[in-house]
């Protein structure tokens, strides 16, 4: 809880005048879109994820990355993209995640990248499958000035543990966990808020209690239990656990399989943030791993212009015109989350 309140305090240690007159400016566009069914952008992103790479040490069974799956390039994200987009945006943004797909410290420039969001006075978190947190990798991951630190720990058992991080050891997670916390003490600091992230399927749904006992052990700050997102969905899947609290979907009196979470006309997500992929491509959501709904590219034009230009409005006026009809949104139990509001899920 102590931890907790120090990351909140920290979080608001960001704000400035300019992030709260935009983050107004968000809420106001969005609900006068809703209201008006018709696109109106004031403000700029108070979000943004920023993807380090697309590659992967390991091969989870739902992930573009681990399964190599991509029909989009792969590669690493250069600070060429980086730096400028920060720069242009960095009086509006507050919260900015390093990480869409694949493993963001396999990039070399990734803590140098934290660095300067850090001193730009941006909140900065990341998620990791923790197998690069070795001393060395912790202590600089602590001077980066990174805010939060996601370790993913699906499983209290190795052979729990690597039925879903296909090629993984939790060993070396764990180890990667305790050297960031011991670095943590060794330097007197609360940063990063550290969170083991138990993605929550079938085969591991009776380790809850595990992970909660295993997260008190380690130290971490927090352990979160994260529904599962899965692609075939419709017929069952083998990863939908049991209990109805930690899935996503649920089953129709027909048999099939439904997403629990009402498709709405509106998407909190296209006015407030967007992500980033590693070669400059604008994307709407994290739902769109495979970047098919591009909205702008760094290469060929600043972010400000892409954000408030005719082709992301396009996108926002066919989010409020029919959103089951776009294909990234069918399998969404998010988006319409506005800050303050509890999830669906």
């Amino acid at each position: 809880m102590k931890a907790r309140f120090k990351d909140q305090i920290n979080l608001a240690s960001k704000l400035t005048f300019s992030k709260v007159i935009n983050s107004w400016k968000l809420l106001a566009s969005y609900y006068l879109s809703k209201l008006l069914k018709k696109p109106v952008q004031w403000g700029f992103p108070a979000s943004i994820s920023f993807e380090p790479t697309t590659s992967c040490n390991l091969r989870c069974p739902e992930c573009p990355s681990g399964l190599r799956a991509f029909t989009r390039p792969r590669g690493m994200l250069e600070n060429k993209f980086f730096e400028k987009t920060i720069v242009q945006l960095k009086n509006e943004l507050h919260y900015l995640t390093f990480y869409f797909q694949g493993e963001p410290y396999l990039n070399p420039a990734f803590l140098d990248m934290v660095k300067f969001a850090h001193k730009n006075k941006i909140y900065s978190a990341t998620s990791t499958n923790g197998h690069y947190l070795n001393k060395e990798i912790a202590q600089k991951t602590i001077d980066s000035g990174l805010d939060r630190l996601i370790i993913s720990i699906d499983g209290t058992t190795q052979e729990t543990y690597e039925s879903y991080r296909v090629g993984g050891k939790l060993e070396k997670a764990l180890e990667g966990a305790r050297n960031v916390i011991k670095a943590k003490k060794e330097n007197n600091t609360s940063k990063p808020f550290v969170i083991f992230q138990f993605l929550v399927v079938s085969h591991n749904e009776h380790q809850i209690e595990d992970v909660l006992k295993l997260g008190k052990e380690i130290g971490v700050d927090e352990v979160r239990l994260k529904t599962a997102q899965v692609y075939d969905y419709e017929n069952g899947n083998e990863l939908i656990p049991s209990i109805d609290k930690y899935s996503r979907y649920y089953q129709k009196k027909d048999g099939t399989w439904g997403v629990k979470n009402k498709m709405i006309n509106s998407c909190w997500r296209m006015w407030q943030g967007c992500v980033i992929t590693w070669d400059g491509g604008i994307v709407p959501c994290c739902f769109d791993k495979d970047a098919t709904h591009q909205l702008g590219q760094l290469a060929e034009s600043d972010f400000k212009s892409i954000w408030k230009g005719q082709k992301y409005q396009g996108f926002r006026q066919s989010i409020l015109k029919s959103r089951s009809e776009i294909e990234i949104c069918k399998n969404c139990t998010e988006g319409t989350k506005v800050w303050g509001e509890k999830s669906s899920t």
